[in-house]
């Protein structure tokens, strides 16, 4: 027969642990073993670090090879700033604040920590639909895309895509009108030690819509116009050929492969961040219409799904750009620094 044994509340209250145990309103630790937070915090670790190193790469790579030095490059260079920043500056605070459960870091990084987490995230929505666009030009129409997309043309989007994101950044979160209608329901459940990041329905229904549905519907609909006309150049240049060997045509040809290879790794891209983001931005309208009765673990499983997205994006250029696995090489190697090194053709074999 089990013995059980009576606990009183005080004995029960000792074993509680609280982000800072001498305050008397301090919010309660996440009631994890030490195992179980070593994991945690272990593999969480390992997704900064590679979002850190394989972005960083990106953008050196991008920057240092002149051969890189182009309009779709420049986008995915800016792109890959953004899951940079998002390593650095978001990722740390919220590992700690998924696992333990506390923010140790002040209400004033709180409210900048809810606002870059916002604007990175609007900024990646923005630079993928801008690398959708350019692949549209480049593949449905080819002769005109040099004079339409160039650098300055791509520059302009990149920068573009910061300042929209900015601002709905701090048009929403900044001014904390994603809280309105909320403060009751925020002061019931405020405590010393949280980072309370919470949107109304309206708010979120207006970002859903806006910020991810409207968006990947355009980038849906330029890649399936992309792959039906690169299907359509091929199958046309392939019976103008008529088994002729014509070395303008095969050069056409291969240039169009190219374009569609590259449309296709971009479009992973694209597919990689809709299905990364997509939960959240589902529980985002769903909690606030349900009183918020989301199970927290859940929230912050969703939450971390769109963050490894940013660590997502270098892998697939390690898997499918050559260039990302030679330039990471000479990096790797330290022949960057040797004279030259940037007029090194990273295509070669």
């Amino acid at each position: 027969m089990v013995e059980v044994k009576n606990v009183s509340l005080l004995e029960v209250k000792d074993l509680t642990e609280y982000c800072y145990p001498k305050s008397n309103v301090s919010c309660v630790k996440n009631s994890h073993d030490v195992a179980t937070k070593t994991v945690l915090y272990l593999i969480l670790v390992f997704a900064i670090v590679i979002t850190i190193v394989g972005n960083a790469v990106v953008i050196i790579s991008i920057a240092h090879f002149k051969q890189l030095h182009t309009p779709t490059n420049i986008l995915v260079m800016s792109l890959a700033l953004v899951d940079l920043l998002l390593g650095l500056t978001v990722m740390p605070f919220s590992m700690v604040r998924s696992v333990d459960g506390c923010w140790y870091f002040g209400e004033e990084f709180c409210y900048w920590h809810s606002t870059f987490d916002f604007l990175f995230t609007g900024s990646s929505i923005f630079h993928l639909i801008s690398i959708a666009t350019d692949r549209y030009q480049a593949v449905c129409y080819p002769l005109q895309y040099p004079t339409r997309i160039t650098l300055p043309v791509s520059g302009f989007m990149a920068a573009l895509s910061w300042i929209l994101a900015t601002v709905y950044a701090f048009s929403t979160v900044g001014t904390k009108v994603n809280e309105a209608d909320l403060e009751d329901y925020i002061a019931s459940i405020d405590c010393f030690g949280s980072c309370l990041f919470l949107v109304n329905a309206v708010c979120a229904s207006i970002s859903t819509f806006l910020f991810f549905i409207l968006p990947v519907c355009i980038m849906i609909g330029l890649y399936i116009q992309i792959f039906l006309v690169s299907e359509k150049h091929a199958k046309k240049m392939e019976g103008t050929k008529k088994g002729r060997p014509d070395v303008t045509s095969n050069k056409i040809l291969q240039k169009m492969k190219n374009e569609k290879k590259a449309a296709k790794t971009l479009g992973i891209v694209v597919g990689a961040f809709n299905l990364c983001w997509m939960p959240y931005f589902i529980i985002s309208v769903v909690d606030p219409l349900s009183n918020f009765t989301m199970p927290a673990i859940m929230y912050e499983l969703f939450v971390w799904l769109g963050y490894i997205n940013s660590t997502f994006n270098p892998i697939i250029y390690g898997l499918f750009y050559p260039w990302f696995r030679k330039t990471l090489s000479l990096i790797v190697t330290l022949k960057i620094f040797a004279p030259n090194s940037s007029d090194i053709n990273v295509y070669a074999p």
